[in-house]
């Protein structure tokens, strides 16, 4: 059985569809019976199992573009975390019947255990040239009954992403080392190895997976001070994707402006906005963000395209940077933002994307030999 359902964004715009998924309750945002947060569309047409579970949508509803969602069920060794953050997916077509030899469990299914609610037969593609127009803002879904006064009044009481420290809802409690909660046999074929503090602002597995390639991986919460990082003994340190604002996460950046210098540094998404902000950086908040597989992105010193998956609403601002503390390395060809920098006196970059594609491309994956590489150069020495 399915229910009449309805979204209501903050400006009054209304879509209609049926629910499922998860049944609605005090754990999806809002009001009980009600999933509200922000709208953006994702445009990739396979992954939705990666994008789902990537905890750098929290606070977020996912409103996908391709039409058929779900073909090719779940498998649990694909999610990028161990739960979800999103609030919710909208979709034009959720399908009944996964055909996919590695299939597990249905999407529907999925969702269902992790709590996350569906709305169903949307017109999709109205909903994204809106959000693509208006831009990406705050929205709610529920039963139809619920009518579209309280649904618009439970937009209105959410905040957003914009000023809110979304990472500390998805960053882990306690430290914890990588070989030791996932499978990477298939990952770690280079021995001896680096030792790597990665800091947790919401990672993916896949990223754990790639580092796994050229180090031994400890992750730590967000807000691990820069004493207790360096008393780990770390031979360099990443910054890791996540949700939301990184003027919201001072912690963060206070902690990587004391790390600078000390031993190399590597960020990725969010991990790269926060190293912008302790070079002095300043953070914009995009239109409607990139959310998808295939934006192409420059690489400033070989004017080589790459491909890229991406994720975020938020960028380093060009006009902001302090040209003596960083150069940019990388260009979003879509819009020119910011992709990629490089500090002027520390060894330390960082990348807007996601070269680990999970889901996505993989013309980005040297980037973390160059992490490796720039680990070298720094100690004067290979792994030992």
């Amino acid at each position: 059985m399915t229910r009449p359902g309805m979204l209501v964004l903050r400006d009054g715009e209304v879509f209609h569809g049926e629910l499922r998924g998860a049944e609605l309750g005090d754990e999806a945002g809002g009001d009980a019976g009600i999933a509200a947060g922000e709208v953006v569309f994702n445009t990739a047409l396979t992954g939705y199992q990666e994008i789902i579970t990537d905890p750098s949508y929290a606070g977020q509803i996912i409103a996908f573009t391709c039409p058929h969602i779900g073909n090719y069920g779940t498998v649990a060794h694909d999610s990028e975390s161990w739960s979800s953050a999103c609030r919710g997916i909208i979709v034009r077509d959720l399908a009944r019947m996964p055909s996919n030899w590695r299939s597990e469990h249905s999407l529907e299914a999925s969702l269902r255990k992790a709590g996350i609610a569906v709305l169903n037969r949307v017109d999709t593609r109205r909903l994204t040239r809106h959000i693509r127009d208006e831009g990406a803002m705050v929205g709610a879904f529920g039963a139809a009954d619920i009518g579209e006064a309280a649904l618009l009044e439970a937009a209105n009481k959410e905040p957003g992403t914009t000023g809110v420290d979304l990472v500390a809802e998805v960053t882990s409690h306690e430290p914890w080392f990588a070989d030791e909660k996932l499978d990477l046999e298939s990952y770690s074929n280079l021995n001896p190895r680096w030792k790597i503090v990665a800091l947790d602002l919401g990672i993916k597995h896949t990223i754990l997976r790639q580092l796994s390639r050229i180090a031994d991986v400890e992750v730590v919460p967000a807000a691990t001070s820069s004493a207790d990082i360096l008393a780990r003994n770390p031979e360099g340190i990443f910054l890791s994707n996540g949700p939301g604002d990184p003027t919201a996460v001072t912690y963060a950046s206070s902690t990587v402006e004391d790390l600078l210098g000390e031993v190399p540094i590597f960020g990725i998404c969010l991990g790269h906005q926060i190293l912008a902000r302790s070079l002095g950086g300043e953070i914009l908040k995009l239109p409607f963000g990139h959310h998808g597989g295939n934006h192409p992105v420059q690489n400033c010193a070989t004017n080589e395209i790459e491909i890229t998956a991406q994720n975020h609403n938020f960028s380093v601002a060009s006009p902001g940077l302090k040209s003596a503390s960083f150069s940019i390395t990388h260009l979003n060809l879509n819009d020119g933002t910011v992709e990629g920098l490089r500090a002027a006196e520390a060894p330390a970059f960082g990348v807007q994307y996601h070269p680990e594609a999970g889901p996505g491309p993989h013309d980005s994956r040297y980037l973390f030999d160059e992490f490796g590489e720039l680990l070298s150069g720094f100690h004067g020495r290979g792994p030992q």
